[in-house]
């Protein structure tokens, strides 16, 4: 009797094993759906742009709306595949410059920026842009998503506002959570004490 039963269990065993095997794979996340920008140029990104709008269920940006700060962003492409941006923007009156590095991951107009701790790794797609007037990127933190149009002035078309704000619909981001930065009041540099490199990290 023993023998039958064993083979019964090794053979529930190699069934549950089989099924396992067979367990369908981990949802897409909604970044893997996101397209890169068509004929998009790395070198051509590079130099100074603004950030126009954000689409975001990020909480502090619910919370802070009213006090969203001009916001100007430096791009450079070192290496042909990375870019380095510097973010500027005023935080309690005081010019502040922000550097990060947007490695490279898989395919050119994906990549990654790399955060304090676990967990904290940031992906984008330059999804967009024509280079000259406009970008749309996306970026990914765990399982949220957010939006962004950058703009070669403070302020764009309607069009491309449109355009803007159906990406983010398409990924679940309605106009309530959808925010325009103001077009004046931009930081052009920050000194040596406010600066924080993250490309450090």
């Amino acid at each position: 009797m023993a023998a039958p039963r064993a083979l019964l269990l090794l053979g529930l065993l190699l069934a549950a094993l089989q099924g396992h095997g067979r367990r369908p794979p981990p949802p897409q996340s909604p970044l893997e759906k996101v397209a890169v920008a068509e004929h998009l140029s790395l070198p051509q990104l590079a130099g100074r742009w603004f950030l126009v709008g954000v689409a975001s269920r990020c909480g502090y940006l619910a919370e802070h709306s009213h006090q969203l700060e001009a916001t100007a962003v430096t791009v450079a492409v070192p290496d042909g595949q990375s870019l380095t941006v510097s973010t500027f923007k005023k935080l309690d009156g005081m010019c502040w410059e922000i550097r990060q590095r947007y490695l490279p991951a898989g395919p050119r107009g994906r990549f990654f920026l790399k955060g304090r701790g676990y967990g904290s790794k940031v992906d984008v797609v330059v999804a967009e842009t024509d280079h000259s007037s406009y970008a749309i990127l996306y970026y990914q933190k765990g399982r949220s998503i957010s939006v962004k149009l950058y703009g070669r002035s403070s302020k764009v078309s309607d069009a491309i506002a449109d355009k803007f704000e159906q990406r983010a619909r398409a990924v679940g981001l309605s106009e309530d959570v959808t925010y325009y930065f103001p077009t004046y009041g931009f930081c052009d540099s920050a000194d040596e004490f406010h600066i924080l490199n993250e490309m450090k990290l």
